[in-house]
Order: C-alpha cells, then structure tokens, then sequence
C-alpha cells in the first residue's frame, strides 16, 4: 500500500468517526426526549481499483418500530378522549353533588319533605309555611342551577371542539411543510432524521385529537387517514372548520341546525353526527358530551322537573285546582305542558300566589291555593296532601318508571354517579395499555450503556486513524531528510 493511500484511508476513518461521535453524543443527550428516533452511522468500504480507498458514510439510520408506534399513537387517541370525557363527568357529578352533599338534589328535596311535616304538626305557623316556602324555592334554584352547569358544560364542550379543529389545521400545516423540507434534504443525501423527528412529535399531537394511520409516501414524505379511512393528508392537507356557538341552551341540537358539524374544505362532514369518521380521540369524546351524555343528564333534570310540578297541579293533591291551573311549581308561572319538556329544569319557579316576596299568601299552603277565604288555621288536611303527593309512586311522563319524587332523583343521582365511574373504568384500562405501548417505545429508544461502548470502540478507532496520520508524517519527514 502506497503512503498516500494510507494517508488517505485514514483521512475516511477521522471523518467517518467523527460523524460517529456526533450521531452517538447526539443519541446520548437526547435519550430522554419525547419522538427523538436513535440513530446509527452505516458505513461503506470505498474501493479504488483492486485496493481499498478507505470508507465512506453510507446513511444515517433512523430506528423507530413502526407498528409499535402506530398502536401507541391509536391508544394515545383512546387515552385523551376518555380523560376528557372523565374530566367532564367529574366535574358534573361535583357540580350536581352526591346523595349526601347538603347543598345537592337530593338534600334539598328532604329538606322541603321536612318543612312540610313541621308545618304539618303546627299548620297555624306563619314561621313554618314560610319554611315550607323557602326549602320549596331552595329545590326550584338548585334544579336551575343544575341545568345551568350542564349547558355550561355543552358549551365549554363546544368551545374545546373549535379548538381541537384549530390544533389539527395548524398540525397538518406542519407536516406538509415538513414532508417538503424532507423531500428536499432527501434528495440530495443529506440526514434529515432531526426534521423526521419533529414531524413524529406533531403527528403524535394529531393522534391525541384523531386515531390517525401513518402512510409512507415517496422520498421520505407520510400521508396521514384516520382509521376509519378518512383523508387528512395526502400530498395536501385537508382543511377542516367548525363554527363555535357563543352561547348554548338546552333546546340546541346538532339535529336541529342550532349548534355546529365539522366541515372539510367547506362541506358538512356528517350532518348527522357532526363529526363523522374523525371519532375516536379528544375531538370525539368533546361531540359525545356536548351532543350526547350532557344532553341525556338535561333530560333528567326536565323529568325532575316536570314530575315535580304535575305532582303539585293534580286536583286529587288540592281540590282547589281545576283543569289547566297551576300548582305550587310553575314553568314560568305557566302550567306543565308535556309537549315542551326541553330546558323545563332551568325554567321551573314556584307560584307566586304563595310566596310573600312576591305577593302571595303564606295560607294558600294550608287552605288549598285557590281558596276563596282563609280556612280554619288548625287543619293540616292539605299540607298532609302535599307530602302524600310528594311520596307518591308516579309515571306521568314518558318513559319514566313509578318512583316517588325522592326515589326519581336519587335515580338520576345514581345514574351520574355510575356514568361516571365506567368512564373511570375504562380510562383506567387505557391508561395501563398506553403505559405498556409507551414503555415499549422507550425500551426500543436509546440504549446509554451500549451508547456508551460505542463511543469508547469510535475513540479508539479514531486513535488508530491518527496515529496512521502521524506515521505517514514521520515517516515523509524522514524521507524528505535522506
């Protein structure tokens, strides 16, 4: 071997080691980074005619297990969607309160149940009818409040919805711009594993939103579908839109062109459902509270509602009231009208002919409320017919079972209550199958110890090559000398 072939031999080998260290630090100090993909130099013997010419730096690789990343960008769309769900349904049940929160449904009507039995031993008490009064507007205030917070939900719901629409937009933006950027550092051989990382960690914020599969696509370039064989990216990216509604009552639907559908490139996505093919992640579980479990919990407060007020207008519960006249509850000082159920929790009142503060009269509780002339102030026959009609079995509405008002409330508590604990569940299953996945991931990621022996064999290999250089120059030094 000629000495400008050794020299030149060891000239590749600096170099390739060189770049050896740098891709080795580089894995080291990125061992703990999220998306960062472990790269390792793949070398090449260079030969000149019949003799070798050193190496050459053939590819910077970049591992990352495709169908280990694919599964866990699937659970990661299961985890955000439950967690918002269970989010949501917290704070629900906190706001509704359980079977012993004081200031909840459930305490409130006890407490109405008892005003009336004190009033009931001492029906002559001004003290205790307006007792009865303030426990009976105190239900009133707690089954508006309740359908306040539940259509503040829906519209926070909405809002989270516009916003996860935004998010995918701007991410799909990004990766189109990245594909470019790969493309173009592809095509002339250089190493574009840093901006493939970027773009691993903007579709791993996709896949939070939407279940998304990943597609390879010429010279380094992805596509992106849901799993459900939606288009998110292919070549272009998709535009997305969603129109947030400011404020959201209880009669607004999907259904009924009140609240807003996802639309792509300006065409309804699924006029039906809003949402489409693109469920399964946040953006899914922000149209099932919004369109579905938040709607089925109002429903169940209007029931309250209305059983409450169609106990209190029967004319067998005061033989003062005719048809069509109305009880102690009101729907805006109107009687029950079973046609227009929607929102009656948020519209639910007492009648203003008992209650002082308006104007009424404290003895209508005792004498009946449409009595003519104040009745004896001894007799508690009537107030003794409220707390019958308030214990007994009714199935008026629709699709309600024979349950006592106390009894239709603690159902509807319960069913929170439980509604909340499958999510739990199921967020909790999810969780321990994303840990798996994401454990997984990292065990397949930056190995330090081997990181580290590599780095040892590349110094000495870089020793080697320069003490080659160093021989070459000594001994050309020599030769200059003879």
């Amino acid at each position: 071997m000629s000495i400008s072939s050794a020299l030149n031999n060891a000239l590749t080998g600096l170099t390739a080691t060189s770049r050896m260290a740098e891709v080795v630090s580089s894995n080291l100090s990125n061992a703990l980074t999220d998306g960062y993909g472990r790269r390792a130099v793949e070398l090449k013997a260079v030969q000149v005619g019949n003799v070798g010419g050193g190496v050459r730096i053939a590819n910077i690789t970049r591992f990352v297990d495709v169908g280990l990343l694919a599964d866990r960008r699937l659970a990661d769309a299961a985890l955000s969607g439950q967690e918002r769900g269970v989010s949501t349904l917290t704070r629900l049940e906190q706001t509704l309160g359980g079977p012993d929160d004081a200031a909840g449904l459930n305490a409130r009507l006890a407490a109405f149940e008892r005003a009336l039995i004190n009033a009931s031993s001492d029906p002559a008490s001004e003290t205790r009818l307006a007792g009865v009064v303030t426990r009976l507007d105190d239900v009133t205030a707690t089954l508006r409040a309740n359908a306040h917070a539940v259509q503040s939900l829906r519209q926070e719901a909405d809002v989270a919805i516009g916003r996860d629409i935004e998010t995918l937009n701007n991410a799909l933006l990004q990766v189109k711009a990245l594909n470019t950027d790969i493309s173009r550092i592809n095509s002339v051989g250089n190493d574009a594993s840093a901006l493939i990382d970027a773009r691993q960690k903007v579709v791993d914020q996709i896949a939070e939103i939407v279940p998304v599969r990943e597609i390879t696509r010429s010279n380094g370039s992805i596509g992106l579908m849901t799993t459900t064989g939606t288009t998110l990216l292919d070549g272009r990216a998709a535009q997305f839109g969603f129109q947030v509604t400011p404020t959201i009552t209880a009669d607004m639907t999907l259904v009924s062109g009140a609240l807003s559908g996802i639309t792509v490139d300006g065409v309804p996505l699924d006029p039906a459902t809003g949402i489409g093919r693109l469920d399964g992640g946040s953006l899914g579980a922000s149209f099932a509270m919004r369109d579905g479990t938040l709607v089925d919990v109002q429903a169940g407060l209007d029931g309250i509602a209305g059983d409450l007020i169609a106990r209190f207008e029967d004319a067998t519960t005061d033989p003062t009231l005719a048809p069509g006249d109305i009880g102690l509850l009101t729907d805006q000082g109107g009687p029950l009208n079973l046609a227009d159920t929607v929102g009656l929790a948020g519209r639910i009142t007492i009648n203003a002919a008992i209650d002082p503060t308006q104007g009424g009269l404290l003895n209508l509780l005792r004498d009946g409320l449409n009595a003519v002339a104040p009745g004896p102030s001894g007799n508690a026959s009537q107030i003794d017919r409220w707390i019958t009609a308030l214990g007994t079995s009714r199935a008026d509405l629709p699709g309600t079972a024979a349950r006592g008002a106390a009894g239709r409330v603690a159902d509807f508590v319960a069913d929170v209550g439980v509604t909340r604990l499958v999510a739990e569940e199921k967020l909790s299953f999810t969780a321990a199958r994303w840990d798996m996945l994401h454990g997984a991931e990292l065990a397949n990621g930056v190995d330090t110890d081997i990181e580290l022996q590599t780095l040892l064999r590349v110094e000495q290999a870089y020793a080697a090559n320069a003490k080659v250089i160093q021989t070459v120059e000594f001994m050309m030094q020599r030769l200059m000398e003879i």
